[in-house]
């Protein structure tokens, strides 16, 4: 199983089992479908609808009819199974890729912040900590066969300490 985190089961809704999920997750249009299986807790739960109601994605699954059912859900972790849906590239894939600029490596992705108008790429080289948005500015490369990024730095944004 290749599980990839899509978000948070952050609250029920209502009294007929509806959950609501925060996530960012890049590809909801390939996800949040009716018979498609999200993971959380453990347990393949099979989506039997679904609607997106202010910032949250609202999902009712097979079998779970009442509130109570999704209680024990409530604050959990939502993952998919990367292997049973085509999702392509994420940026999450980026963590352990290199980074150069054009001629200096700078370190190796470390992980994926989020921030509310794009990621941030945390990239640590012996004990030093940059922190990259990762937008068009500045992310000039990927190369996903080898594993390889490029970017482009200006003044301040690579801690030269």
């Amino acid at each position: 199983m290749n599980l990839v985190y899509i978000g948070d089961l952050v609250n029920t809704h209502g009294l007929k089992g509806e959950v609501r999920i925060l996530s960012n997750f890049e590809q909801k249009d390939k996800i949040f479908k009716t018979g498609n299986q999200l993971r959380i807790f453990n347990s393949d739960l099979e989506i039997t609808s679904y609607r997106v109601h202010k910032n949250y994605d609202m999902v009712t699954f097979k079998g779970i009819e009442t509130i109570e059912d999704v209680l024990m859900y409530k604050g959990e972790k939502v993952y998919i199974d990367r292997d049973l849906y085509d999702i392509g590239f994420i940026v999450s894939d980026l963590v352990g890729f290199e980074v150069y600029t054009e001629d200096k490596f700078i370190g190796k992705v470390d992980s994926i912040m989020e921030s509310p108008k794009n990621y941030i790429l945390v990239i640590i080289d012996n004990n030093k900590r940059h922190l990259v948005p990762y937008v068009d500015e500045f992310v000039k490369d990927i190369d996903i066969e080898n594993k390889k990024l490029t970017i482009d730095v200006i003044e301040g944004l690579i801690n030269e300490d």
